[in-house]
């Protein structure tokens, strides 16, 4: 039988941050929902646009570090329209080897891009699709070997417990990864890349998604996650062990990772 952690109650007139606005803790969710409905069709294409396809040199980069192996249960959380998880599978030597990815996402939407995606493209083998909260994982504790999410944990409402339901998914010796926007440390890049996130991306967003505010959003939270070395102690703090961050473009995107001991 599956088992989930419960999830916290807010505390009356608690609130989080949803880009640069303070809303209420119960409807960060429901917003977050809302953004990725809105774009989901144009959601991949609008990560080549926005990075220039680097975006794709960065999964490629933490698939490297993975190294998946054949016979692993990889969960991808926040997995969206699952390309984490088909670069898992044909890097663990495709489906015939037994390696596996459940891609688990808060966003129907999303989820079913992926898997018109996956079916057209005949890239189903291996993979399963579920509709969940990286807050409370419809995941038994300590079934998978590695757990990955890749630019969505700056969208959950408590990352702690984000962290922590991580750590409770993964078996001993499972491997935590979390490919992420973050701060950029190379003299003068931040301030240009101020200049194009603030100005070009959403207008981006307006012209091919027909959706300005989802990307403003989308800007404003990568400046409200924690920084490199903030998340690595947050991480330690959820128990997950021996972490660490590697950056990616001068801190643009970091890959950070963790053992559960």
């Amino acid at each position: 039988m599956v088992t989930t952690s419960e999830k916290p109650a807010a505390s009356p007139g608690e609130t989080t941050h949803f880009g640069f606005r303070d809303v209420p803790v119960d409807d960060k969710a429901s917003l977050v929902r809302g953004v990725f409905d809105r774009v989901a069709s144009r959601y991949d294409l609008m990560n080549d646009l926005m990075s220039g396809g680097v975006h794709r040199l960065w999964k490629a980069e933490l698939i490297g570090e993975i190294a998946p192996r054949a016979g692993e249960h990889l969960l991808d959380v926040a997995g969206g329209t699952g390309d984490i998880s088909t670069r898992f599978i044909a890097a663990a030597g495709g489906s015939e080897s037994g390696a596996r990815a459940t891609i688990c996402d808060i966003n129907a939407a999303m989820l079913g891009v992926g898997r018109d995606r996956a079916l057209d493209t005949g890239h189903v083998g291996g993979l399963s699709w579920v509709t969940g909260d990286a807050e409370r994982l419809p995941v038994a504790g300590r079934s998978v070997d590695v757990y990955t999410i890749a630019f969505g944990l700056r969208n959950v409402t408590r990352l702690d417990a984000a962290l922590a339901e991580a750590r409770r998914v993964l078996k001993p010796g499972g491997r935590f990864y979390c490919l992420e926007f973050s701060r950029v440390v190379v003299p003068g890049l931040s301030q240009l890349y101020d200049l194009y996130s603030f100005n070009i991306l959403p207008t981006l967003g307006q012209i091919v998604a027909g959706d300005r505010e989802a990307y403003q959003y989308l800007v404003e939270s990568i400046r409200r996650f924690p920084p490199q070395a903030e998340l690595v102690q947050r991480m330690e703090a959820a128990g997950l062990g021996r972490p660490r961050y590697r950056n990616l473009s001068g801190g643009i995107a970091a890959i950070h990772s963790a053992w559960r001991i």
